[in-house]
């Protein structure tokens, strides 16, 4: 069993230390990033971003927050639909600035043995200019659109200006029909690329290659002294990030598991040992890693 120097000196060690510690001392870092790391750089789905955005849709649906009304299936109209989810996506896809907390672990990152995976289908990682060929986006994109049927497996990009058309153009909570976005092989309604608990999603040829480039950066570094550093990843979708970190974490002695995460969320049995918890603030941990690794 590889022995993590740095562990040996954690309890002297702030929370920002031992993680910047942990990452200089890996030979291979696996990161997982989730909802909560959007939401510590600014970009939350509540609170005025969403009711400035939205006022229309909370009065008539009662909406509580963005993923709610995100998910939500009982619209009168695939034209209403996309007037909602035409200002959504603008806001969190199109208009999303860059995220500092990204873009500092993407500087702390660059030159070292990594791949990210996410459930975030918005442009954090575009704007911070990661390499994405790097970046495993496993629940689809919010700028992809796909046939509401499933005819065929191809997502295909939202312009940024049809978006804005729609945005621009719609009255009464409803755009016009014409230029709703259609299915260019069966002529249905098209939605958003973005998996779905019921009905899922379609993964097309690029989805696929994400995912082998993923899978094979897991199988190469698998025996290696990796961190799996897992950032902002609630239990809603455990299977993508959660559980397969402390499965593989289990798997391999020489792994380390780190949360970042606030709530403490129970970790399985195999994996406890080598688990570091982070509960502090997580844009501040990666400007003070930053800080930390980049002098």
């Amino acid at each position: 069993m590889s022995t993590w120097n740095i562990l040996e000196k954690k309890d002297k060690m702030t929370q920002s230390e031992l993680l910047a510690g942990l990452i200089d001392e890996a030979e291979a870092i696996v990161v997982g990033i989730g909802a909560g790391m959007s939401a510590a750089t600014g970009f939350v789905y509540t609170g005025p971003r969403f009711k400035d955005n939205f006022p229309d849709f909370i009065e008539k649906y009662n909406f509580f927050d963005m993923l709610q009304a995100f998910v939500f299936m009982d619209w009168e109209s695939p034209e209403e639909m996309w007037a909602f989810k035409s200002r959504f996506v603008k806001l969190n896809y199109f208009d999303q600035p860059e995220g500092l907390a990204y873009t500092q672990l993407r500087e702390v990152l660059e030159s070292r043995n990594y791949h990210v995976i996410t459930t975030n289908a918005d442009t954090a990682f575009y704007r911070s200019n990661y390499d994405m060929d790097k970046v495993y986006r496993c629940q689809g994109e919010y700028g992809l659109i796909q046939c509401y049927d499933f005819c065929h497996q191809q997502a295909y990009p939202l312009s940024p200006e049809w978006n804005q058309e729609m945005v621009d153009k719609q009255e009464n909570m409803e755009i016009p029909t014409e230029i709703m976005p259609r299915c260019p092989r069966c002529g249905q309604f098209m939605e958003i690329n973005k998996r779905d608990a019921v009905r899922d999603m379609v993964e097309d040829y690029d989805f696929h290659r994400q995912r082998k480039l993923y899978e094979s950066f897991l199988a190469d570094n698998q025996e290696k002294k990796v961190l799996y550093l897992e950032s902002g990843v609630g239990t809603t979708t455990p299977q993508f990030i959660r559980d397969p970190f402390q499965d593989m974490t289990g798997e391999n002695e020489n792994a380390v598991y780190v949360t970042m995460n606030r709530k403490p969320y129970r970790i399985k049995e195999d994996a406890r040992e080598r688990t570091v918890r982070i509960t502090e603030d997580i844009a501040e941990t990666f400007a003070d890693v930053h800080q930390l690794l980049m002098k």
